[in-house]
């Protein structure tokens, strides 16, 4: 993080929540906190970190960045 009110400083923050809210929350009902809560996590853990393809590593998933690392 950078100095105090630079906008970019919560850029990857930003998209994460944007990217949860419209493709796992948006118009979702839950019927407890917990029913939300493991939804969140396997959005999280399951669809946006190892599908989504991330421009650090070369415009590809984190999944495939691994197995070339491994390979």
């Amino acid at each position: 993080m950078s100095a105090k009110g630079n906008y970019y400083d919560n850029a990857c923050a930003e998209s994460l929540f944007h990217s949860l809210k419209v493709e796992a929350i948006h118009g979702e009902r839950f019927d407890t906190r917990h029913a939300m809560r493991r939804q969140v996590f396997e959005y999280i853990e399951l669809d946006y970190n190892k599908q989504r393809r991330h421009s650090a590593i070369g415009i590809i998933s984190p999944e495939i960045s691994e197995a070339r690392m491994i390979a």
